[in-house]
């Protein structure tokens, strides 16, 4: 699959665009412990490449965007493109989809049911923002070291990175009880290595709503709309 995603890169222009992302950060010749790339990508096309892949982006979007970090990374390290990149986890893949498949299953709707959004992947909600909060700062990438003074990873490696993952909270990026899988010492953040991100919590509700406010009634009596709340980052 790694394979194709480069084919596919190469065919859509993805490649050219990441090569001159690349160009950025080296040129700013500044260590980051995370290096972030967005990737657009079309379901359709790829599918056509190849099903399985295709199948990846769509339903296991979080498996399908370590082949594409992967991929990148080989890229990165056959064509110099990054002189400060050390190891595949600094390099960070965010999946874009141009669209999804007009099918029921990839819609979500909180006023059906049943609510079978359980696995982790890409859905198409609409709703009316009621409310939305101000942009905030959280960690996209931080660098753990040991603290373990003859520990060959306390000082100067990439050995432990953490990267935020869609749906995960704060806490799983950055803590104070990650320990060294080699000697056991706890796990200290190099602060000069943190990179931050925006976020902002929007509340919102679904469209059906709309019939309620206009006046239109089926003799519900039990009918209420209750907020969903959405995180852009």
């Amino acid at each position: 699959m790694r394979e194709i995603a480069l084919v596919y890169l190469d065919r859509s222009g993805g490649l050219q665009k990441f090569v001159h992302d690349c160009k950025k950060y080296n040129d700013s010749k500044q260590s980051y412990a995370v290096y972030r790339f967005t990737i657009s990508i079309n379901p359709s096309d790829i599918t056509e490449l190849d099903a399985t892949l295709g199948n990846y982006i769509l339903h296991k979007p979080i498996q399908a965007a370590q082949i594409f970090q992967s991929v990148c990374f080989i890229a990165i390290k056959t064509l110099s493109l990054i002189e400060q990149l050390q190891t595949e986890a600094q390099v960070g893949i965010l999946l874009k989809p141009t669209h999804l498949p007009p099918l029921p299953s990839y819609i979500l709707s909180l006023s059906s049911f049943p609510f079978n959004y359980t696995s982790q992947r890409f859905y198409m909600s609409e709703g009316i923002a009621i409310a939305m909060g101000t942009v905030i700062k959280y960690t996209q990438g931080a660098r753990f070291l040991c603290t373990g003074e003859i520990c060959p990873f306390s000082e100067g490696c990439f050995r432990y990175i953490r990267v935020h993952l869609p749906g995960a909270t704060e806490s799983a990026t950055v803590r104070s009880d990650f320990v060294c899988s080699l000697c056991s010492s706890p796990l200290q953040e190099d602060m000069k290595f943190r990179v931050l991100g925006d976020k902002q919590i929007v509340e919102m509700i679904d469209v059906k709503v709309l019939n309620a406010l206009k006046g239109y009634s089926n003799d519900k009596s039990h009918f209420r709309s209750q907020t969903f709340t959405v995180f852009l980052r």
